[in-house]
């Protein structure tokens, strides 16, 4: 059972019918004090928001605005063309604000059109516009003689019409 209250040993009780006096010195000390607080947070939030890759990210996109819109193949193909024809994918994903997956999944559809020529570099591919490949990984001429198969002998339609 717990014990009634006035058992308890509690400290002495604090007067509160005392009339509460705040100096004024104390109060203009606070306000003195929370407006320098107040500065302080102020320009700590200016010094960050001046040095944040948001606002160049921003001045960029008003520098952008005269340019043409474009669409994310030619984007892509823009920035191979612009570094030489020739670019690994992990450039273009740096290069653009995408995933590796949107990233590996337009340069499918771009060499299924025949846009681009996807080399296979140990881990890492290299993407290539047409004509910009490396000279090794060019396939070699095109058979003069279409009608002969893969040994160099003639098929039989070909011996016939002779």
């Amino acid at each position: 059972m717990i014990p009634p209250l006035s058992q308890w040993n509690l400290p002495a009780r604090v007067r509160t019918d005392a009339p509460v006096v705040i100096d004024t010195i104390d109060v203009s000390i606070v306000v003195a004090v929370s407006a320098i607080v107040v500065i302080l947070i102020a320009a700590l939030v200016l010094r960050t928001r001046q040095s944040s890759p948001q606002d160049t990210a921003h001045e960029q996109s008003f520098s952008r605005a005269d340019q043409p819109i474009l669409t994310d193949r030619e984007r892509v193909l823009e920035l191979v063309d612009a570094n030489g024809g020739r670019m690994k994918q992990t450039e273009i994903v740096d290069s653009v604000e995408w995933s590796k997956a949107k990233v590996s999944r337009l340069l499918a559809d771009l060499e299924s059109n025949e846009d681009i020529i996807k080399l296979r570099l140990g881990r890492e591919n290299l993407i290539c516009r047409p004509g910009n490949e490396p000279a090794a990984s060019r396939s070699a001429r095109p058979d003069p003689n279409p009608s002969s198969d893969r040994f160099g002998e003639r098929s039989e339609e070909t011996r016939s019409s002779e």
